[in-house]
């Protein structure tokens, strides 16, 4: 059975019929909050979070975990994590015995021959839906929402919003987090926000991250030696090269259908910064679909391991990172 995400997102509890429901797709934002939601409506319950790598060692794990609940206990709801075709077995073997616990599975980007999508997309008694990613329209609404009731939120302060996180959910919900906490009194003042909200990015990494986008080795090189790296913005380094990736693959599926690439990134929306255009279209030139999927899932498991690992060495993995992107751009 396949629900609309943002019908989902109105009304959550309306999936309560299903015992087993899959979310996938590459809105890491949205996912996240779906998730928060799960925990809130059960938030009398008793919530295990488990990743498909540990349940495929050990299926046990969920099975025991199902068959032997006592009366004493409380309900459980399970939230799978990382899941793909490898977890399709033991989904149907736990089908059988599931009674009143609910299996929540969020899984990346599952294409159209994915196994567990087309299990669950056919399937009468369980549910999915995709989580595809925001446009400026849902942006624009999120915000709105989520701000309804502050006086000052005018078009301009949502842009400025949207500018600053690349119309990225996660990163506007975090701005939007910091918002909230700062006009108690839900007046918002753009001087006050644009201070808030540090619109002044880190110039030093953008230059470094554009040359290795362009596979200008010598400029890479020099500025990687004297770029001061923060310790504490390694994910917003991240963020900042999977936004101008992001970029480039809207570009590159635009360009089928327009080989005008200046005309393609005069209208992207949200709209490109004048100064970043030129860059921004000599890039695109250099990078293809195979090139950018490459890339994505790299930087995909780079940010896994900064997350997961806290005694990996964060700064040598973005500054290989760096390396690659440079050697990438100037492969065929």
């Amino acid at each position: 059975m396949i629900f609309k995400s943002y019908l989902l997102e109105q009304n959550l509890e309306s999936i309560n019929q299903y015992n087993i429901f899959l979310f996938y797709g590459e809105n890491q934002g949205l996912k996240k909050e779906f998730k928060e939601k799960i925990k809130n409506l059960n938030e009398n319950k008793e919530i295990l979070n488990l990743f498909q790598e540990e349940i495929l060692k050990n299926k046990n794990i969920l099975f025991n975990e199902i068959r032997n609940r006592s009366l004493f206990e409380k309900e459980k709801v399970f939230i799978i994590n990382e899941a793909n075709d490898k977890i399709l077995e033991i989904i149907s073997e736990i089908g059988e015995i599931i009674k009143d616990e609910k299996i929540y599975i969020f899984s990346n980007i599952l294409e159209k021959k994915s196994k567990l999508r087309n299990f669950f997309e056919k399937s009468k008694v369980y549910g999915t839906t995709a989580c595809y990613p925001d446009n400026e329209i849902t942006i624009k609404k999120l915000i709105s929402s989520k701000l309804k009731g502050f006086d000052g939120l005018t078009g301009k302060i949502i842009n400025i919003i949207i500018q600053n996180t690349g119309a990225d959910r996660n990163k506007v919900s975090n701005e939007i987090e910091k918002i909230v906490s700062c006009f108690l009194d839900k007046k918002i003042d753009i001087t006050r926000l644009i201070s808030l909200l540090n619109l002044k990015t880190n110039d030093d990494f953008n230059k470094l991250k554009d040359e290795a986008l362009n596979g200008n080795k010598n400029e890479t090189n020099m500025l990687l030696a004297n770029t001061v790296f923060e310790s504490d913005n390694n994910i917003f380094y991240l963020n900042l090269i999977n936004q101008r990736i992001n970029k480039l693959r809207e570009i590159n599926k635009l360009k089928k259908n327009n080989s005008n690439i200046e005309a393609l990134v005069n209208n992207l929306k949200p709209p490109i910064f004048w100064k970043d255009k030129p860059v921004l279209i000599k890039q695109s030139k250099r990078w293809n679909e195979k090139k950018i999927n490459e890339i994505l899932k790299k930087t995909y498991d780079i940010e896994l391991q900064i997350k997961s690992n806290p005694l990996v060495n964060k700064d040598l993995l973005i500054k290989n990172l760096i390396v690659d992107l440079c050697v990438k751009a100037t492969s065929s």
